[in-house]
Parts: C-alpha cells; sequence; structure tokens
C-alpha cells in the first residue's frame, strides 16, 4: 500500500518545519503534501526552500482545514491518507510502515494512530491493549489518523459546513454505518505540542455547535430527543467561567439553527448503539 501524508498549515512556519522533517524522515517514504490555507507568515516560501519534495497547495483565501483536508485527499495518490496537524511530529522513522501493516483487514477503515501531547498530560493515548487481537474504538483524534483513501472519498470525507472541531467524530459514524472500523493502533506514537496559537474560544464555540448538528444529522429518530438533550446539558456543564459559558451558549443556539438547513441523514438504529457502545467501551475486539 502507498500512502500520503496530509498537512494542512496556517501561519505556524516553526511548527511545520518540525511536522514535515519527520514526515521525510520515514521508511515507508510517503507523498507529503502540505495544504498551505492562506499563510501570510512566508510559510509556503519555506516549505519551497526547504523541502523541495513536498507537494505545496498555496491558497491565498483560507476556507479552514476541513476544506483543505477534503481537497487534499482529492489530489492525493496514496491508497491511505495519514493526517497530522501542523504542530505534530511522527515520533520515529517507522510509523507509517507500522501502521499501513494494521489496515490488514478489509473492514479496517482508518487507524488511530497512539498519540502523546508532552505539554499536557504525557500520557499515551489510541494505543491497542494488546498486539494479538484487532482492537477497534468509536473515533479517531485528527492530529493522529489514516483513513482509506476510496473509503473516505466514497463517503464525501468530512462534511465542510461543520467549519471546526468535530468533523472526525461525525465521519466516524458514518464509516461504521458503511461496515468499517477505526482501528486502535500499535504504531510508535505521534508527538502533538499543541500550539499555543490554538484559539480557545473558537473551539467552544464549534465544539457545541457541532454536538448538536452531529446529532441533528446522525442520530436515528428514535433516539434523537435524548441524545439532544443530553448533548445540549452536557455542553453547559463542561465549565461554568462566565465568559466560556456564554461561547458555549452561543455555540448551542447556532447548531440549533444551523439543523433547520441542513438534511437529517440518521445512520441506522444498530449502528447508532454500536457506536454507543464503542464509546462506553472504549475498545473492543474486532468479531
Amino acid at each position: 500500500m502507498k500512502a500520503s501524508v496530509v498537512i494542512t498549515t496556517k501561519n505556524r512556519k516553526e511548527e511545520l518545519r518540525v511536522a514535515l522533517r519527520s514526515a521525510f524522515e520515514q521508511t515507508a517514504q510517503p507523498e507529503v503534501m502540505v495544504m498551505d490555507d492562506g499563510s501570510t507568515d512566508g510559510t509556503a516560501d519555506m516549505v519551497r526552500a526547504e523541502f523541495p519534495k513536498a507537494l505545496l497547495q498555496h491558497f491565498n483565501e483560507s476556507k479552514g482545514y476541513i476544506v483543505r483536508r477534503n481537497e487534499g485527499a482529492k489530489l492525493a495518490t496514496g491508497d491511505v491518507i495519514f493526517s497530522i496537524d501542523d504542530d505534530a511530529e511522527f515520533s520515529t522513522a517507522r510509523v507509517i510502515e507500522q501502521t499501513l501493516a494494521e489496515f490488514d483487514d478489509p473492514r479496517i477503515g482508518a487507524v488511530a494512530i497512539p498519540y502523546i501531547e508532552p505539554h499536557k498530560a504525557n500520557r499515551l493515548a489510541q494505543q491497542a491493549p494488546d498486539r494479538t487481537t484487532v482492537w477497534v474504538t468509536d473515533r479517531f483524534i485528527g492530529t493522529a489518523h489514516a483513513v482509506r483513501r476510496d473509503v473516505f472519498l466514497k463517503l464525501g470525507g468530512y462534511r465542510e459546513h461543520l467549519v471546526h472541531q468535530g468533523e472526525e467524530g461525525d465521519y466516524c459514524i458514518r464509516m461504521l454505518d458503511a461496515g468499517y472500523f477505526v482501528r486502535l493502533g500499535n504504531a510508535d506514537p505521534i508527538h502533538h505540542f499543541e500550539s499555543p496559537k490554538r484559539n480557545l474560544e473558537r473551539m467552544d464555540y464549534y465544539g457545541c455547535r457541532n454536538s448538536i448538528l452531529f446529532a441533528w444529522q446522525n442520530v436515528p429518530t428514535r433516539h434523537f430527543l435524548i441524545h439532544l438533550s443530553a448533548t445540549t446539558f452536557n455542553c453547559l456543564r463542561w465549565t461554568f467561567v462566565p465568559k466560556r459559558f456564554f461561547t458555549r451558549l452561543r455555540g448551542l443556539f447556532a447548531g440549533y439553527r444551523g439543523g433547520l438547513g441542513v438534511q437529517r441523514t440518521p445512520v441506522k438504529p444498530e449502528t447508532y448503539r454500536q457506536w454507543r457502545k464503542l464509546g462506553r467501551e472504549r475498545t473492543m475486539p474486532l468479531e
């Protein structure tokens, strides 16, 4: 199988340099693509000068990382697309090689690659309990995953109206409904050095907005009201710091308004129950 690494970036030139260096050190020799979403800090010049083998797509207009990831998937030529954030790096040269080997079952549509966030808990996440069993879960994190390109394109990629946050969970439940699973990986971890440039207010707003849209678009009718009520409550109870509370409240209202403008395409009830079980258990063996 051939791999493509697609990195979407905007104004994080120094962090991107680290990510690209780790991608070009991979033993699997992947295609490496940079989707520059309107950077103004010289990112494109740095990529051209220091990584001439990278396939650079520079855009003057910023449309967000969800749109650019979808565009990158269409342009990529690999069978499997690896996505890392521009503030992350592969910890060793064998991460891609190890992860490609984990697509050994045609039902595996994505692999959640183990990762560590050194600036946070420094805890290893998304790792399978052991190497003797294929373990599956309900979702992957955006900075550490790989997907089958053909499946990704067949399902329409990420929903672009989500703009920011939550696109991975939305994709994973749709992928599960199509008969594909997210496998927990055993590869060497990805290191995610969360950039201080992250906009937490934006994350609060879109996190709540998109949780409502997730319910509206994906949850079967018989479970809809309970799921929507629980989602609303959970969004508001995360924190009672006034500024963050009102940001999340605005996000909830935006989600309710936005739901009226998108079509409901709920997954099958059995898919929803399976997804809920995976979420509770966090990991289950693939039967």
